[in-house]
């Protein structure tokens, strides 16, 4: 019984990865992920106003528009672990596309963005 419930639940997870691509990750993973890696960092690319309104803590705010001119100062490792988030997922989607043509290389993204906290 315990062995059908484990792999029920291994083909569940291969399933949604499957779906949701390997980057895109739910909060309960960003966080262990950061308990992992603690040099990893999380990025808010929704507005300074949203982000005043409330953000995850530790956070840091690069609103979207403002991504490829600041990341630089922020992480100068391109290899250092960044979680992006932002309200449901597609500034978040975006930012990643741009990190990625940057050269970064670990990145997640946070699967629905703050919405589906």
């Amino acid at each position: 019984m315990k062995i059908n419930n484990l792999k029920n639940r291994i083909r569940n997870a291969l399933r949604i990865q499957f779906f949701r691509g390997g980057n895109v990750i739910s909060y309960l993973e960003a966080k262990e992920l950061l308990k992992e890696n603690p040099t990893g960092i999380i990025i808010d690319v929704r507005s300074i106003q949203e982000y005043n309104e409330y953000h995850l803590s530790g956070a840091v705010c690069i609103p979207l528009f403002e991504l490829q001119n600041k990341i630089g100062s922020i992480v100068d490792d391109k290899n250092q672990m960044i979680i992006l988030c932002c309200q449901s997922g597609g500034r978040s989607r975006k930012a990643m596309r741009i990190l990625e043509k940057m050269g970064y290389g670990n990145l997640y993204e946070i699967d629905g963005g703050l919405d589906n906290i």
